[in-house]
């Protein structure tokens, strides 16, 4: 007969079991836990269905910013009339939880036209972190919505076309990209209090989100500033390295940089796709170019690494497939899809690629060719943010609202 103890450890090991399971779902920031496109726990159809069927829709508000999935939970950042809302809403139905709103002027010029907030949630630790278009960082509790902290470092001082930087959280810490061309600082602040821990002021922000990496037992955040792709301490700030990436004619830093251990690359409009390795040498940091292809490169997403190859959306509209081992061009789809804003996320059997046309079209991950096995619509109106993708559902945020949409 099996002791008391004995049931217990079987009970225990079968809660921790299911809360990984729970977990493994989870898209609790910009592209996803890792901040690498990578989808875990998707049911991947052995046939795909021509269409996908809606089980809710809710009216959220104007935005580009992908919601968080954080168990039965989403998070989402919008714009209703002159607020910028978040909102927290059952994944099962749609209703809304809680919410926070504060004024918030919307973007204008040429910005008009995407009068919502671009930058994605960050979750962890039991909180919510948001970035506003006009550059304010708040932290919210993401059980109650309770109102943590909020910070404006530089007031009325945003890129170009405002915000579109992704916050993220590391280390018990916010970590956001703040201000603009010439005046601003990337900032960490203590999660739990809003006091600042560090800041690199060295360069502004363009509109790329950081990625993180470890070297040599370093821990760094990586990413493209106004001019330059960098590498700062997690620790403290202090800048480990950095290489010029300025933007030239009509191009942005707006991509994401893409780790693999040593291995980083990075992509922009006009200059192409490069990687570098991050060695220590001594006691400093060294990038060393790798490879350039300086045809091949992305506007407005972040290409994603499967087994060895890149796959994104150039400038120019069209699916690509690069080597990341020399960043030779394996192929490139003669199709173009938009203007070249796409999310693209990698569910290993399949890449993913949400275009702006709100076609949601799956490919093979493969050297050999374009492969399409799939394309859906699944919106009437734009889509500029990332599909989220949970066992059969995939939750879509277009112009205004934020559907749930199952395989089936």
């Amino acid at each position: 007969m099996r002791s008391a103890s004995g049931w217990l450890s079987a009970v225990l090991a079968l809660e921790l079991m299911l809360c990984s399971a729970a977990g493994a779902a989870d898209w609790p920031q910009w592209r996803g836990a890792n901040r690498d496109g990578k989808v875990t726990g998707f049911t991947v159809p052995q046939a795909w269905p021509k269409a996908l069927t809606k089980k809710w829709t809710a009216a959220v508000g104007a935005g580009d910013a992908t919601p968080a999935l954080v168990g039965d939970r989403l998070y989402v950042f919008a714009r209703q009339g002159q607020d910028e809302v978040t909102l927290c809403l059952d994944a099962d139905d749609g209703k809304e939880l809680w919410r926070d709103q504060y004024a918030a002027d919307p973007p204008t010029g040429a910005a008009a036209r995407h009068s919502g907030p671009r930058s994605s949630p960050a979750v962890a630790d039991g909180k919510v972190v948001t970035l506003g278009v006009n550059g304010v960082l708040s932290c919210l509790d993401a059980a109650s919505g309770k109102l943590l902290w909020r910070k404006d470092p530089f007031p009325k001082t945003v890129p170009q076309f405002f915000t579109a930087m992704s916050p993220i959280i590391v280390d018990g810490m916010a970590v956001a990209h703040l201000g603009g061309k010439g005046k601003g600082a990337i900032i960490a602040y203590d999660l739990a209090t809003g006091n600042e821990k560090w800041r690199w002021d060295a360069e502004g922000p363009e509109y790329a989100s950081p990625a993180l990496t470890t070297v040599e037992g370093v821990k760094q955040l990586v990413t493209l500033t106004e001019k330059s792709i960098v590498g700062v301490a997690v620790a403290d700030g202090k800048l480990l390295w950095q290489l010029p990436f300025a933007p030239q004619m009509r191009a942005y830093n707006a991509a994401t940089p893409i780790v693999d251990g040593q291995t980083v690359i990075c992509t922009g409009a006009a200059r192409g796709t490069k990687a570098l390795r991050i060695e220590k040498q001594g006691d400093a940091f060294t990038a060393k170019e790798l490879w350039n292809n300086p045809d091949v490169a992305v506007q407005f997403n972040t290409p994603v690494l499967e087994n060895g190859l890149l796959f994104g959306l150039s400038s120019r509209g069209n699916l690509f497939c690069l080597d990341a081992k020399d960043g030779k061009a394996a192929w490139t789809d003669a199709a173009q899809h938009g203007r070249g804003f796409a999310a693209i996320v990698d569910a290993g059997q399949v890449i993913l690629a949400l275009p702006s046309t709100s076609e949601l079209i799956a490919f093979k991950p493969s050297a050999a060719a374009y492969e399409e096995v799939a394309r859906i619509k699944v919106s009437e109106t734009p889509t500029y943010a990332h599909p989220i993708l949970a066992g059969n559902r995939v939750f879509v945020k277009d112009q205004d609202a934020l559907t749930l949409l199952t395989l089936e």
